[in-house]
């Protein structure tokens, strides 16, 4: 089961909000919210609402026990950007481009064997069986270049 959550407009460059997110990618939520908690930048709070929202939800929604999630994917895409220009002297203006950000969070419940992912991904890889899968491997021989000799004779001179 996952639950997906998201935040739109976060007013936050997403490449700095993509520095507290790789802190918690694949981390339970006790790990990553301990994290987020003692994370000194911008953009983790509003992030670690998202988690605790994300959470919430799949507690009271899908009743799922919060000790068995973890953040499966994390991603921070670009929002739209805001443009401002601040004047400077001479009449002249330089440009002002204010970031935002959308953050997706998906949260899911660990496999039965306590594993983090999906089961049916664990048994599709126990069914395949990578060495009678591959091709034969064909002998790549190089061809020596042939012996040009120079069709030009040289003159000599008559002294």
């Amino acid at each position: 089961m996952e639950v997906k959550v998201s935040l739109n407009n976060l007013r936050t460059a997403p490449r700095k909000s993509r520095e507290v997110v790789d802190l918690i990618r694949n981390k339970n939520v006790a790990q990553a919210r301990s994290l987020l908690e003692f994370t000194v930048r911008r953009s983790a709070e509003p992030i670690l609402k998202l988690l605790n929202s994300a959470a919430a939800s799949a507690v009271h929604d899908f009743k799922l026990e919060e000790s068995n999630l973890y953040i499966s994917k994390v991603t921070v895409d670009e929002g739209p950007k805001l443009k401002r220009w601040h004047p400077m002297s001479r009449g002249r203006a330089y440009p002002i481009i204010k970031r935002t950000s959308h953050i997706t969070l998906i949260l899911s419940e660990k496999s039965e064997d306590g594993s983090f992912g999906r089961a049916e991904n664990s048994r599709v890889s126990q069914a395949r069986n990578p060495k009678s899968e591959t091709a034969p491997t064909l002998k790549i021989v190089k061809k020596s270049k042939p012996n040009l000799k120079s069709k030009t004779k040289k003159i000599k001179k008559n002294k």
